[in-house]
């Protein structure tokens, strides 16, 4: 089943008068969304009753819960102590996974600094497996890592790199987030067969079923010659990738993967706006 739904809570969340997150799920069905990304990015911090009560609605109303761990993740280490910190990290998101029924964890690969690319990436390679093999040691094996494409050029991973990391273990399928690529290429999503060339490359290079149920963050963005520079909304103009391509896609060829929506405070309306894309194409192939 595809899902789409925001990541957060949207402003129109609390304009609608509410203010806590086991109160969305209501609110989000009645959109028709069925999936929610919990933000972690600035650090995991939930009590397990507030976890299991998030998760109690949720299951309610039929919404799915991924989460995005911290955003000072780095893996492109061989620091033994910066590598512990890492593990640290990772073992939070998995411990809040379990208060709120969670399945995935979408998480940034990191950045190269001042090391050499290759050597960067071998290094995020050999941290993952390391994470992936403590994980199903202390019985967190069924969670699901999703690496995400990064939207700054000097950032891991472009596509090809988050493709090589899903060869790590079963366990990591990719977060592919359209409005990263769009911006690291600067401005190189245009077109439906652009969108079909990331999707075919992800078909060519890794299995089959990951390619099909695949994270995916998309919102508008605007990018500067590094890259990424902020998210924007769907109602802003000026600003790639389209939508409706994707959407499009996504229906011709049978694809369920989760769609988290990232716009800057719109992300709920722009969520129930793909979904209402996507619903037109599945209704044009009947």
């Amino acid at each position: 089943m595809i899902r789409f739904g925001p990541a957060g809570n949207s402003e129109s969340f609390y304009a609608s008068g509410l203010k806590h997150t086991w109160q969305a799920f209501e609110w989000l069905s009645e959109k028709g969304l069925n999936a929610f990304e919990y933000p972690f990015g600035r650090g995991v911090r939930m009590k397990k009753e507030t976890g299991e009560k998030i998760a109690e609605h949720a299951e309610a109303f039929g919404v799915c819960i991924s989460l995005h761990a911290p955003y000072y993740i780095n893996l492109a280490t061989d620091d033994s102590d910066r590598q512990e910190k890492n593990m640290g990290y990772f073992f939070q998101c998995a411990e809040a996974a379990r208060h709120l029924n969670a399945e995935r964890i979408v998480f940034h690969p990191g950045a190269c600094a001042n090391i050499d690319r290759g050597r960067a990436f071998a290094m995020v390679c050999d941290n993952l497996k390391m994470v992936t093999d403590r994980f199903a040691e202390k019985g967190y094996g069924d969670l699901i890592l999703c690496p995400e494409t990064m939207g700054k050029i000097n950032q891991i991973a472009d596509l090809e790199e988050v493709a090589r990391l899903c060869s790590v273990a079963d366990t990591v399928i990719p977060a592919i987030d359209f409005g990263h690529l769009h911006a690291r290429t600067l401005g190189g999503i245009r077109t439906e067969k652009d969108y079909e060339n990331i999707i075919d490359y992800l078909s060519d290079n890794i299995d089959e079923f990951k390619v099909n149920n695949m994270h995916v963050h998309f919102s508008r963005i605007e990018y500067t010659g590094a890259g990424e520079k902020m998210h924007r909304r769907f109602s802003d103009e000026g600003f790639g990738p389209d939508h409706e391509p994707l959407m499009r896609l996504f229906a011709e060829r049978n694809l369920t993967p989760t769609v988290i929506c990232e716009s800057n405070g719109t992300q709920a309306d722009d969520a129930a706006a793909m979904k209402a894309s996507y619903d037109y194409y599945i209704m044009k192939k009947k």
